[in-house]
């Protein structure tokens, strides 16, 4: 036997992700879309305050300048809070968890795939509301992100592989 190898296959198996998911806030809104959206509010807001401004209400202007620029700020913190994302990966020796806020502050859960499992909270009108993953009476819940359907389809294929991890041992 060489050394720094280990028996049965080597370590790096272990290693290997058997299931990743990259979770991420779904931003319906393009870069592009976002700069044809503020120019047209522009035009609008300019147009808008033009016969104010000619009446000599000139200040209600200003205030449609300060709407726009609200607006503005509103979807600049938006697309900023989607940079954040929740990692997902599931080795055979373990289950980890990543969440990363927009400032990139990392908190992380390690689990082993032996004692976890994923639980659900349904609703009958509303569809999976919530996803959890529960080992030794840690609860993390997870996929706040997704649409009921998509969390629908992770809960399996996450089970899936929950399940074929354990079924090697």
């Amino acid at each position: 036997m060489e050394s720094g190898k280990a028996p049965f296959g080597g370590s790096e198996r272990f290693e290997e992700p058997v299931f990743s998911a990259v979770i991420r806030p779904h931003r319906s809104l393009s870069p592009q879309g976002f700069k044809i959206l503020m120019g047209l509010l522009c035009l609008l807001s300019i147009v808008a305050s033009l016969p104010f401004v000619i009446l000599g209400f000139w200040p209600v202007a200003g205030f449609f300048g300060l709407d726009f620029l609200g607006l503005y700020i509103a979807f600049r913190i938006n697309y900023r809070q989607g940079q954040s994302f929740e990692l997902l990966e599931l080795t055979p020796i373990r289950l980890l968890l990543q969440k990363v806020t927009h400032r990139g502050e990392v908190r992380e859960w390690r689990f082993n795939p032996l004692w976890t499992r994923v639980d659900r909270q349904e609703d009958d009108e509303f569809g999976l509301r919530e996803l959890a993953l529960t080992s030794r009476g840690e609860h993390v819940v997870f996929a706040h992100d997704l649409s009921p359907p998509e969390r629908e389809s992770l809960a399996e294929a996450l089970g899936r592989a929950l399940a074929d991890v354990k079924r090697g041992y």
